[in-house]
């Protein structure tokens, strides 16, 4: 069996970095995630606002999805602060991170040590956790961005949580130890959940509806959309420098994603904060691969690979 080399061990003996300046770009420090902190939330609230202004207008489901698109965004903060990160202060990681996933439905705990497992094996098919499938048909395609496999997934595996039961693929990547912390996990949210929702009825107002659950369930799909944009498509190898897709992407999507975009520098090197990816991109400059025409770009690489695949099939 052929030993799988770190992302970081790749990058150094390729000689794409040296020790001293990885050292350097992975200085933590609470000052940047606390700016943008602020300003995202800021950002929320202002698109919360627009579902104020649109109530009982044609533009209420507009704004609900430009609402949402921001409230889904909640997942590139979160998965910076799983990584320890975000800020320097590490109990302000585990904070954040867990105010993100109650506002996504995705327990921060559970979502850490799977996602610990997606970089030790990125694109390994039968390894990977969170590696998403090439599509095999445009059906295919247009499904898993409808995210309804996302929800129907994510459900399911609350569900089966708050029932203390852990699957098989789960059990691979979360220590014994941990079992019953993530069992307890679940039936937080859960009851969180449910108490908000109780708390709705009684004093008949779903505000709840309108402001947070309906726009998460309308910004989905594109944070599905983006999500392919990382690997589908790519190469399924454990080299680093082919299987993960960095986008070049606008500055207010940039700002949202809290520099995600860059996505291979990311897994060359998972220790690096968010606010030193762009100068790690610079570093890595042509060494990663890179779509330059964004998210967009990707979709269109993705597509050409499907429709290519689906000729050969035919011939």
């Amino acid at each position: 069996m052929k030993t799988i080399v770190t992302p970081i061990t790749q990058a150094l003996e390729e000689g794409a970095l040296t020790r001293r300046e990885l050292k350097q770009f992975m200085q933590r420090s609470n000052g940047p995630a606390m700016v943008r902190l602020l300003l995202f939330l800021a950002t929320t609230l202002t698109t919360g606002f627009l579902i104020h202004l649109a109530m009982d207008s044609v533009w209420l489901l507009p704004a609900m999805f430009i609402h949402g698109v921001v409230l889904v965004h909640h997942f590139s903060l979160q998965h910076e602060c799983i990584h320890y990160t975000a800020f320097r202060t590490r109990w302000l990681n585990d904070v954040v991170g867990n105010y993100c996933g109650l506002v996504i439905m995705l327990p921060n705990r559970f979502f850490r040590y799977e996602h610990c497992d997606h970089h030790t094996f990125t694109q390994l098919t039968g390894k990977d956790p969170e590696m998403i499938p090439m599509p095999k048909s445009i059906g295919e395609y247009l499904y898993y961005l409808s995210s309804i496999p996302y929800w129907k997934a994510k459900f399911t595996e609350l569900g089966r949580h708050c029932l203390g039961r852990l699957n098989t693929s789960e059990k691979k990547f979360t220590p014994a130890s941990e079992y019953r912390s993530l069992i307890i996990e679940a039936r937080l949210m859960a009851a969180f959940y449910g108490l908000i929702l109780a708390a709705s009825i009684a004093i008949d107002n779903f505000a709840v509806l309108w402001f947070w659950w309906i726009p998460v369930m309308l910004g989905e799909p594109v944070m599905r959309a983006i999500r392919m944009t990382e690997h589908v498509g790519r190469p399924e190898v454990y080299q680093m420098k082919v299987n993960t897709r960095s986008n070049r992407v606008n500055p207010i999507m940039q700002f949202l994603c809290w520099n995600m975009n860059y996505h291979a520098e990311h897994h060359y090197a998972s220790s690096v904060p968010f606010h030193a990816l762009p100068r790690l991109n610079k570093k890595l400059n042509g060494y990663v691969y890179t779509e330059p025409r964004g998210y967009i770009g990707a979709h269109v690489d993705i597509l050409r690979r499907l429709f290519s695949t689906s000729a050969r099939g035919q011939a």
